[in-house]
C-alpha cells in the first residue's frame, strides 16, 4: 500500500498552530517550534499497556502509542525520559510502514483500543495513523489520552474520529502552571477544551459488554504533595462547570522522579491524609463516577522506556 497517499494531515505542520503556543513553525521544512518536533513519526513505544483505568486497559489491554516530546515541560513527569523537549532523537525516529505494522501485529492479538499518549503535539500524525488503519480494515476504539492543554479548534476536527477523551486536569492553581509546567493560562485553556470534548461526547461514559468503554470522557487529576486546595479547585470546577456526573479518574501514584527528588513541594509522595481529603471532597460534590487509587499505587507506575516494554 502507498501510505503516502495518507499524508495529507501532515499539511497542518506547514504553519503549526494546533497546541495552544501557536508557535507557527514550518515542521514540514524541519523547522520546529516549542516542542523541537518536526513532521516525522517520533514514537517511543507502541505496546501493550494494562496499567491504564479498566475501562481502558480492560482485561487484555490496550496498544498505547507513546509519542516523544510534549507541548507541557512538567518538572514531574513520570515520563521525562521520553518527553523532554529535546530534539527529536534518531532512535525514536519510525517509519510510518513501521508504525503501521506494530499496531496491527498488535490488533491482531485480539486488542480492541488504540491510545495515543501525549498527543496535543502530533494531532496530523495521529490522523494519518488513524487513516491507513481503517483503511486497512480494523476499526478499534480511538483514545485520545492528553495532558489537557489543547486548543478547541484542533479538538473540532476529531469529532467523529476520537471515541473517548482521556484528558488529564491538572491545575486550577495559576501559581503552579508556570513553575511547574511552563505554561501560561492552563485552567483556560484546559477548561475550554474539556468543555468541547464534552459537547462532543456528553457526560455518559458509553461501554461495551465487558466494561470498557467505546465513547465518552475520563478525566485524570494526579493529586500533588502539598497542593490540596489546588486537587480541590479542579474538582469543583468538573462539578459546577461540567457536571458532577462525568467519570474522573483521581490518582494517588505521584511519586518524585530524580529531577524534583530535592524539590521543597514536590521532593515526597503524597500523604494518606492529603489524598483522603480530595477523596472526601469528591464525595461531598456527590462525584461517584470514575475510579480512586489504592494510596501506595506510586510503587506501580515507574515505567522505564529504555526497555523495549516500559511497563514490565
Amino acid at each position: 500500500m502507498n501510505f503516502d497517499l495518507f499524508t495529507g494531515p501532515l499539511k497542518e505542520l506547514e504553519n503549526c498552530m494546533i497546541c495552544p503556543r501557536n508557535c507557527r513553525a514550518d515542521r514540514l521544512s524541519g523547522r520546529v517550534g516549542y516542542c523541537k518536533s518536526d513532521a516525522s513519526f517520533s514514537i517511543a513505544s507502541i505496546c501493550i499497556h494494562k496499567g491504564e483505568e479498566p475501562a481502558i486497559s480492560g482485561v487484555e489491554g490496550i496498544c498505547n502509542i507513546f509519542f516523544t516530546n510534549c507541548n507541557l515541560q512538567c518538572i514531574y513527569c513520570q515520563n521525562h525520559q521520553i518527553s523532554d523537549n529535546l530534539p527529536i532523537r534518531a532512535i525514536y525516529r519510525t517509519d510510518l510502514s513501521e508504525v503501521i505494522r506494530k499496531i496491527t501485529t498488535i490488533l491482531d492479538q485480539g486488542i480492541t483500543r488504540v491510545g495515543f499518549v501525549s498527543p496535543s503535539h502530533f494531532i496530523p500524525q495521529m490522523k494519518v495513523i488513524i487513516n491507513i488503519i481503517h483503511s486497512l480494515g480494523y476499526k478499534p476504539v480511538w483514545i485520545y489520552n492528553t495532558n489537557g492543554y489543547d486548543k478547541v479548534e484542533s479538538l473540532k476536527t476529531l469529532e467523529g474520529i476520537i471515541d473517548v477523551y482521556l484528558p488529564d486536569f491538572k491545575y486550577m492553581d495559576e501559581a503552579l502552571e508556570w513553575k511547574y509546567s511552563g505554561a501560561r493560562d492552563y485552567p483556560r485553556h484546559a477548561a475550554t477544551a474539556l468543555k468541547e470534548m464534552y459537547r462532543q461526547k456528553g457526560v455518559s461514559l458509553i461501554t461495551k459488554e465487558d466494561d470498557t468503554a467505546e465513547s465518552g470522557i475520563i478525566v485524570r487529576h494526579l493529586v500533588l504533595p502539598g497542593h490540596v486546595p489546588n486537587s480541590l479547585g479542579v474538582l469543583k470546577f468538573l462539578a459546577e462547570e461540567i457536571s458532577p456526573r462525568i467519570h474522573v479518574s483521581l490518582m494517588a501514584q505521584y511519586y518524585p522522579t530524580k529531577q524534583v527528588k530535592n524539590h521543597l513541594k514536590l521532593g515526597r509522595a503524597i500523604t494518606e491524609s492529603e489524598y483522603r481529603e480530595v477523596v472526601d471532597e469528591m464525595e461531598k460534590l456527590e462525584m461517584f463516577n470514575g475510579w480512586i487509587q489504592e494510596f501506595d499505587s506510586n510503587d506501580f507506575y515507574r515505567p522505564d522506556f529504555n526497555q523495549e516494554h516500559p511497563f514490565e
